[in-house]
């Protein structure tokens, strides 16, 4: 009697996976194609095509409105994405290179916890504790929205700095020892070149993260601190305008940009 193969078949060869994996990426990624599309429409009617423009882009750069949120967002983001990198990337070392420790299993669950909790959950937890800081400091003004983001980013920005030092073998580090390098010579002609890639990698997608976060901010942010989510949110509430998909666009497209340069950074062996 011949024996029946147990090897398991591909998943892309299983009966309607690719009729249902267009499906799925056409439910995700059709809205967006609309929006796109109809930022380039000279039509100020946002679902009534009639030709092909580029006014409403120079009408989103010459508003004032827009222009201030994208200041802030970028001021936040850039000020956020530095401090939680940083922060990473001595987690990571802390958390990958030298001998184990006891709690080590603990501070990684500890630092990945923030992505599996909701985020409202984070931005109401978070704006406690500030309204308590706040009123115990006196302190107002844009730190306490760049403390929030810098907070939430760590976890984004740890995750490529461990998988590169995951990927990077110890030889190197040890031959340097060897030939006498202290462990700040280490660590800055050995460690940290090879190491560049993932923190690149893990900046990127935390800029990315902070550039797009919209409860935690909307939370947190107090009068002229708006960002450009927040902003493009008040102006859906009035109705969609062919600026908002014009903003939008923008904002998909460094994503995006940010996102590929990531994920080639990332395959970047050591």
């Amino acid at each position: 009697m011949a024996r029946r193969s147990t090897k398991p078949r591909e998943l892309r060869r299983q009966p309607l996976f690719t009729w249902v994996s267009w499906c799925v990426l056409g439910v995700l990624y059709a809205p967006i194609a609309v929006l796109i599309l109809f930022s380039f429409n000279d039509n100020r009617a946002v679902m009534s095509w009639t030709e092909f423009s580029l006014r409403w882009y120079g009408a989103a750069l010459e508003n004032e409105g827009i222009r201030n949120a994208a200041v802030v967002s970028f001021k936040v983001a850039a000020i956020a994405t530095t401090a939680a990198t940083i922060i990473a990337t001595m987690a990571a070392l802390a958390t990958s290179r030298g001998p184990g420790y006891p709690g080590r299993s603990a501070a990684i669950a500890l630092i990945n916890q923030p992505l599996m909790i909701p985020e409202i959950v984070t931005a109401v937890a978070t704006l406690a504790f500030f309204s308590i800081l706040r009123q115990v400091t006196g302190w107002t003004g844009l730190g306490w929205l760049i403390l929030a983001h810098t907070v939430f980013c760590i976890p984004f920005a740890y995750m490529p700095i461990r998988a590169r030092l995951a990927d990077m073998p110890d030889t190197f580090e040890i031959a340097a020892a060897d030939l006498y390098a202290t462990p700040w010579q280490c660590f800055r002609h050995v460690t940290l070149p090879l190491l560049m890639p993932g923190v690149l990698a893990g900046a990127m997608l935390a800029f990315v993260v902070s550039l797009d976060d919209v409860i935690i901010t909307l939370m947190i942010a107090g009068p002229g601190e708006t960002t450009l989510p927040i902003y493009i949110l008040g102006q859906i509430r009035r109705g969609v305008t062919p600026e908002v998909n014009a903003v939008s666009t923008i904002l998909i497209a460094i994503t995006v940009l940010m996102i590929a340069a990531m994920f080639t950074l990332q395959k970047k062996r050591p």
